[in-house]
């Protein structure tokens, strides 16, 4: 059978479906529609740079503006209807998934005892701080790593500079000993998993193959068409061999179907798999929202950037961690996505003590001209963002033949 094409434009719709990008951002943010978010894309990420804001706030206010992050603290840390632990990185992730999160603990231990840095990081007592911290937990329920004079006396800046107290904190709560309660500013509180999550840790186990189908299918299933790497990768919870194995077995079963996918400006095209009714779900899909977005560096459909130069022939590369005269375009840029097309990106950043919000340059893609309507759009979006963040003013690049624009933030509606 030779496989089908499938265009860059409808892969690329695929893609903002699956990940709540086709949906009207500006539909009421009650706790019913976060869940249901959340819920469908899998995860959100959990960073803590804020620049603008945290990477896991500002994921979900591109897809619902009426979003507040005292919501997302009410679905994590009062109705457990999320719990963190790891897919790609660190994540908020629907509670209703801990069954197949057993596989991960035993993998996530197995990973970082057999990591070299991280055993530098335990360090030889690693087994007596394991029954400190058991002790610990048994009187007061909660503790976090600055709940340890030791640890505070010896502590130093960075998560390379671990101490053993953190590293041993960090290993329990990747192998699932522990969950994390709660958050003071960013630090974890971290408690039993028993007594944070009791009713999630009671559900049975799933087997390896139904681990294996629900991380593949639902892969799959979230990103529209995908690589088998990009099947693999999508939440990190298994091999590219295991992959293979899973879209080997699926397509001769016919629940998937082998596709190359046409990148965007080129005639090159990927190997790549598809459900069998790929054409007919592209055709359903509602046009995207006629509005801008400012996406988070982390956002889902960036976050591999080979598929984002496939289908969106948008070369991306988060530069927070590129030294300042290596960097292209700033420390801390969000990608601005106008219907399906990535056209720009923006290098901002919020002075929270000034209440400004200060755009220093704005780039615009190769191809995507200038006009009034872009620039208005791109104003009111930058002033929307603003506004979720609080800011008073907003300071934007010099318009052309002018001064640089300055104003009050434009306040929207409350939400219904």
């Amino acid at each position: 059978m030779v496989p089908e094409v499938v265009a860059a434009a409808d892969a690329r719709r695929m893609l903002l479906a699956g990940q709540a990008l086709l949906d009207e951002p500006s539909r009421p943010a009650s706790l019913d529609a976060l869940r249901e978010l959340v819920q469908r894309l899998g995860f959100v990420q959990v960073d803590s740079i804020n620049t603008v804001a945290r990477a896991h706030h500002l994921t979900l206010w591109a897809r619902l503006h009426g979003y507040q992050p005292e919501q997302l603290d009410t679905l994590l840390e009062r109705e457990r209807f999320l719990f963190e632990h790891w897919t790609h990185d660190a994540s908020a992730i629907p509670t209703s998934l801990y069954p197949y999160w057993w596989h991960r603990f035993r993998q996530a231990e197995r990973r970082c005892l057999a990591n070299a840095w991280f055993r530098s990081r335990l360090g030889p007592n690693h087994g007596r701080l394991v029954r400190v911290i058991r002790q610990r937990l048994g009187r007061d329920g909660e503790v976090r790593a600055d709940d340890f004079e030791s640890h505070r006396a010896k502590t130093t800046t960075g998560w390379w500079n671990w101490s053993p107290l953190k590293a041993t904190l960090e290993l329990m709560w990747r192998r699932g000993e522990l969950a994390v309660a709660r958050r003071v500013g960013f630090e974890k509180v971290y408690a039993l998993s028993e007594a944070v999550l009791p009713a999630a840790r009671a559900l049975p186990e799933r087997s390896e193959e139904e681990h294996l189908d629900w991380a593949c299918s639902t892969a799959l299933d979230a990103v529209g068409v995908a690589t088998t790497r990009e099947i693999a990768t999508h939440w990190g919870a298994v091999s590219l061999a295991e992959a293979r194995r899973w879209v080997a077995a699926a397509a001769k079963e016919g629940r998937v179907v082998p596709v190359r996918v046409r990148a965007e400006g080129s005639d090159a095209e990927v190997e790549a798999w598809a459900r069998p009714d790929w054409r007919e779900r592209a055709r359903a899909l509602v046009a995207p929202p006629d509005t801008m977005r400012l996406l988070c560096p982390f956002d889902p459909v960036l976050r591999d950037r080979a598929r984002a130069l496939r289908l969106f022939h948008f070369d991306y590369r988060f530069e927070a961690y590129v030294p300042d005269e290596k960097r292209k375009y700033g420390y801390y840029v969000l990608p601005v996505l106008a219907g399906d097309r990535l056209v720009g990106r923006i290098d901002p950043k919020l002075y929270r003590d000034r209440g400004v919000f200060s755009v220093a340059r704005v780039f615009l893609e190769p191809g995507v001209r200038p006009s009034a309507r872009l620039r208005t759009q791109l104003e009111e979006a930058t002033h929307g963002l603003a506004d979720w963040l609080g800011a008073t003013a907003v300071e934007m690049p010099p318009r052309r033949g002018g001064a640089s624009h300055r104003g009050a933030r434009r306040s929207r509606p409350p939400s219904p």
